[in-house]
């Protein structure tokens, strides 16, 4: 017979609710926000350093370096990703994770077309120069990007 021993642990922030004269959850929930708005503008250049590299990406010169290559592209998608997903940025990650999507569902025995690549690095700065209240062409970018998604993705042009 197996025992599993489930030992508790409160986090700090609930110590701190909890006790006599603590720190409200409303007051938490603003210094938790103001903490992570210390670092948007340095996620903002992270995920402006990735487009960029993502954009500069060309078709690798060999088949034997396709593979490495796409690593490359996944990894700074998925770093655009990480970087984005605290800030509310949604529609950068969708876009990131479509380029993501793509690069999982290319087939090993065929080239990968490297248009998406540059298509979604263009579709990324775009979505990070629109404003904020441009919600239709934010919509209508990321629905562009599932036209490709659909397109590209083996199996994707039957749906």
């Amino acid at each position: 017979m197996t025992v599993i021993t489930h030992n508790r642990r409160r986090s700090r922030l609930s110590t701190l609710i909890d006790q006599p004269g603590g720190v409200s959850v409303g007051t938490a929930l603003k210094q938790a926000r103001a903490n992570l708005a210390e670092y948007e503008t340095r996620s903002r250049e992270v995920i402006e350093e990735q487009v960029s590299a993502l954009a500069g990406m060309k078709p690798p010169p060999s088949p034997d370096e396709a593979s490495a290559a796409l690593d490359q592209a996944y990894a700074r998608a998925s770093a655009v990703i990480d970087a984005a997903g605290p800030f509310e940025m949604k529609d950068v990650c969708t876009a990131a994770a479509n380029l993501c999507d793509l690069i999982d569902a290319a087939p090993q025995d065929q080239s990968f077309d490297w248009r998406i690549v540059t298509v979604h690095a263009q579709a990324l700065r775009l979505l990070l120069t629109l404003p904020a209240e441009a919600g239709d062409a934010r919509a209508q970018v990321l629905e562009s990007l599932k036209d490709v998604l659909k397109a590209k993705a083996p199996g994707g042009a039957k749906d």
